[in-house]
């Protein structure tokens, strides 16, 4: 009987850290969510303040950086593979080609909403992480076009 409650235990353990790591785990909804905003759109003067709010990207606190990447989600997900990105260390991935982005950054002041944001758009290469399915899940950085 000692026996099989330890292989219950362990067995409840071992569900806990899957489902956990699971819930934890970054996915490519949440990188569409705070990072895909394809074609542009249309707010107004106030993009990144906009935005940042349309995304939940302001609560519970104002978020400092945020960059929206303004590409077709078939070319983003390509850096992921060899015809679209190449390595770049530490499990990420550069794109081959510059995508259009607009960089948020938080103008300071009160850390709560609302938030102020500037906005800087460009033309930069993006670095990223995918998943085992070869989808992006996290936006590292951008690097300007030389």
């Amino acid at each position: 009987m000692l026996i099989y409650k330890a292989i219950f235990h362990c067995f409840t353990l071992l569900v806990s850290v899957l489902v956990l790591g699971a819930y934890c785990a970054p996915s490519y909804e949440t990188f569409l969510t705070q990072h895909y905003d394809n074609p542009k759109s249309s707010v107004g003067k106030q993009y990144c303040d906009v935005m940042m709010k349309r995304r939940g990207l302001d609560k519970p606190a104002c978020k400092e950086v945020n960059t929206f990447i303004h590409g077709t989600k078939n070319n983003i997900i390509a850096v992921c593979t060899a015809s679209g990105g190449k390595d770049y260390g530490k499990g990420l991935r550069i794109s081959l080609r510059p995508f259009t982005v607009t960089t948020c950054k938080h103008k300071g002041g009160s850390t709560r909403p609302p938030c102020k944001y500037s906005d800087n758009k460009s033309s930069r290469y993006i670095v990223i992480a995918c998943n085992q399915d070869g989808k992006p899940v996290h936006f590292d950085e951008s690097l300007i076009v030389p």
